[in-house]
């Protein structure tokens, strides 16, 4: 967020989180908290609903709040997490101010349980918790249509006659087999966890259901790498409080970002304290710790796939569940590609790192041609992998779809230069964990989504998740296994809840469908602003005008890609940039072709060079590179035309009473023929003429001065003129309309918009036709 915000809305915000907070907190006054002190700030919710900052926070929390990935703070059913319940009661408490602008993002809103949705849309409006989504009036729709904006890629793929590129997805399902003894050793702790299994039939309530939890974690970890393995079957053999195990193994087996922490650690299984039992799992391990390297033909396999993606120009992430795995691939991976390719660079990101360090990490690997990136899940939100990544392999089945479509998420979306993005999911032939995950999860996904087009979450019931994969799993072995549930079969009864969830959902993308959204009206608006602050073309023109001007290297180099030439800028604009490479590359369309800078209306470089110019502009010395006035002859003219520039001002008004606001803008005013006699061109002329016109003979410098004279005493008289004020005050009604139509939609109180007067004068430009007869020799490039 904070690179984004830089970059597309020239915003320093800082970054407030617990690795910070210390530097943030001595650079403010003692008399001022962070939150207050800094005007812009990204904070992590996890970290400011603690107690320590929570009060403070809400005190100053700013006037317009962005809340991402905000169905992790919906309340959550039966109040089971309770991260959750506190993100929700501090979101609840800064959607409570009215007056406060608020945007809640999220691609996931419906996690299955209507009342975790209600509990969001509850935050855009109270009311909306009570509201029945099963038969919801009309009424009822248009105001929920009002405030939730669901848009799926279709809807935005082709609209408003531009095409937004989203990358094509091929996706793969590649098997792997144990070798001879990894099979042996999987099957010895398949029948040690079964053994597990049965000695939950002496067992009752939480302590059976832990120990099915265990069998799972076990089997779970056994079946991501042999590293995993030993380290998980180590920890066991250690001291353990019987308190951590609950929390470890539920947040081994639902892949849950609501266990804080234990993204991707290893599993803890409950067993009996016995010597015996011990024993064995060090006897596991030291199994495990044989099998690394040629013995793991699902690491072999990996190997091969990577090789073949690298060959064929892809740049993959390799998703692991554990950290262990993750640092056991990444150093295998080194050993065996390293000799293939020479110049490959291949790192392990996991949650044993910061956040800050995750991220340094991740930028160094992009700067390499050659990458690979190995990463735990704690990457799969919330950082953005599109620039620099286009493959996907998921080394480990995740144990909720969600979580797979996250991490295939980090790659293929907006911003994905790629045409085309490879996902390739990773099973054992004959690893009945996988065959499992499969059957009843992510092939049900796949299905779902092949018959709706769009993701439907799993349904969030931990229970019967852990129900169906157990049946799946267990019944293989032995078909009187020990049922969690008195009736029925888990599997067929998650899968059906599914298709429940499924159908709710279809219904409703329809329910609500955005007919609030009037293309029409919306590219009104962004054609308004484009006119404003200038669209990307408008910005690639002025920097090649800049260019002339002033004398430095902007070159094309290829599609999309020009280059400066830092060194060659004017001193105020260096020293206002800073450190650059050289040469720069940059770009003016978004997604931003890889190693090159986007350059937007609020980049510094225009920003600076605009004030620079401008600045330019008002100085009386000579030399100068741009002027306020201006004489050209052109064949685009049969009558004398003469082009302003103004800056036009005005008082916002919310209340008769309030203190206005003021605003400013630059506008072009144009009219044919000479003072009082002149026809008015209408906006659009005028802005096209001044964007298109070029000079094709030359004008004499004499005859130039008294045009110039004649026209600069004539418009001063006229500054007052009605047809000048009618000018203004069309453009403050125009203003004051988008305003209303703005307001209107969002149910705020109506502004009023006065203007100033007069209109400041900041430029001039006479347009002269070629009388009959003149040759046209030379261009006349620049005007005093």
């Amino acid at each position: 967020w904070q690179k984004e915000l830089s970059e597309k809305f020239h915003i320093d915000a800082v970054v407030i989180r617990s690795g910070t907070v210390a530097r943030l907190e001595r650079e403010t006054p003692p008399d001022k908290s962070i939150f207050s002190y800094y005007t812009h700030f990204v904070a992590s919710i996890d970290f400011i609903k603690s107690e320590r900052y929570r009060a403070s926070f809400l005190e100053h929390c700013p006037e317009f709040a962005i809340i991402d990935e905000v169905h992790g703070a919906a309340e959550s059913p039966g109040g089971r997490f309770s991260a959750q319940q506190k993100r929700h009661a501090l979101v609840k408490e800064i959607a409570k101010d009215p007056e406060r602008h608020l945007i809640l993002l999220t691609a996931t809103p419906h996690s299955g349980h209507d009342e975790s949705f209600l509990s969001i849309l509850g935050l855009l409006k109270p009311e909306f918790c009570h509201l029945n989504l099963s038969s919801l009036s009309e009424e009822e729709r248009t105001e929920l249509a009002r405030c939730f904006i669901q848009r799926r890629r279709a809807d935005v793929k082709h609209w408003l006659g531009e095409d937004t590129p989203f990358p094509e997805r091929d996706s793969q399902e590649v098997p792997y087999e144990f070798s001879s003894a990894y099979k042996d050793f999987f099957e010895s702790v398949y029948e040690f966890a079964h053994s597990l299994v049965r000695s939950a039939r002496a067992l009752t309530g939480f302590k059976k259901r832990m120990r099915f939890f265990s069998a799972l974690a076990l089997l779970r970890c056994i079946a991501s790498s042999p590293a995993a393995a030993e380290t998980a079957l180590l920890k066991r053999t250690q001291n353990i409080s019987q308190e951590e195990i609950p929390l470890y193994a539920e947040a081994s087996i639902y892949d849950s970002s609501e266990l804080e922490g234990l993204e991707d650690t290893p599993p803890v299984f409950e067993v009996e304290e016995d010597k015996t039992y011990l024993r064995r799992l060090r006897s596991f391990a030291s199994q495990a710790q044989r099998l690394k390297g040629k013995e793991d033909k699902k690491l072999q396999k990996v190997i091969e796939i990577a090789t073949t993606l690298l060959k064929e120009g892809f740049h993959p992430i390799i998703w692991c569940r554990y950290i262990a795995t993750a640092d056991y691939v990444a150093e295998e991976f080194t050993k065996a590609l390293k000799l293939l390719f020479s110049d490959l660079h291949i790192i392990s990101v996991t949650g044993a790192l910061s956040e800050d360090e995750r991220r340094l990490k991740v930028k160094e690997l992009s700067r390499f041609q050659k990458r690979v990136l190995v990463a735990t899940d704690c990457l799969s939100e919330g950082i953005n992998l599109q620039e620099h990544f286009t493959a996907v392999i998921h080394y480990d089945l995740p144990w909720n779809p969600n979580r797979l479509e996250q991490r295939e998420g980090r790659v293929d979306r907006f911003g994905q230069r790629a045409k085309k993005i490879k996902t390739i999911l990773l099973f054992g032939r004959d690893n009945p964990v996988d065959g499992a995950v499969l059957d009843v999860l992510l092939r049900k996904a796949k299905k779902i989504h092949k018959q709706l087009g769009i993701y439907v979450p799993v349904p969030q019931d931990s229970e019967s998740i852990m129900e169906a994969v157990f049946n799946s799993l267990f019944s293989r072995k032995e078909k009187r296994f020990i049922q969690l549930t008195l009736f029925g079969d888990p599997v067929e009864a998650f899968h059906q809840k599914w298709d429940i969830y499924a159908q709710r959902e279809k219904e409703s993308r329809t329910r609500f469908a955005q007919r609030a959204i009037k293309p029409e009206e919306v590219k009104k608006e962004l054609d308004e602003t484009d006119a404003v602050l200038g669209s990307p073309e408008s910005v690639k023109q002025f920097l090649q005008t800049a260019s002339q001007r002033l004398g430095f290297s902007l070159h094309k180099r290829k599609k999309d890609i020009f280059e400066i030439i830092p060194q060659e800028l004017p001193e105020e604009v260096k020293i206002r940039l800073g450190n650059l490479p050289s040469p720069w590359r940059i770009t003016f369309l978004s997604p931003t072709p890889e190693d090159a800078t986007y350059i937007g209306r609020n980049h510094p470089l225009i920003e600076t060079l605009a004030e620079y110019l401008f600045d330019a502009a008002f100085n009386n010395q000579k030399d100068i590179p741009v002027s306020r006035c201006g004489v050209i002859r052109t064949d685009e003219v049969t009558t004398r035309t003469t082009l302003l520039l103004l800056r036009l001002r005005y008082r916002l008004y919310e209340r008769k009473d309030d203190t206005p606001n003021l605003a400013e803008e630059t506008c072009v005013f144009g009219f044919k023929g000479i003072m009082p006699k002149i026809e008015i061109l209408s906006p659009e002329e005028a802005y096209i003429l001044l964007d298109t016109v070029k000079p094709i003979a030359n004008v004499p410098l004499s005859e130039k001065q008294e045009i110039l004279k004649e026209t600069l005493s004539a418009i001063r008289c006229s500054l007052h003129a009605d047809f000048l004020k009618k000018f203004v005050w069309q453009r403050a009604q125009d203003l004051s309309s988008s305003h209303k139509r703005i307001r209107r939609l969002l149910k705020k109180r109506q502004i009023k918009v006065e203007p100033y007067f007069p209109p400041d004068l900041l430029g001039v430009l006479v347009i002269l036709p070629v009388p009959k007869g003149v040759s046209q020799n030379g261009l006349y490039l620049h005007s005093h």
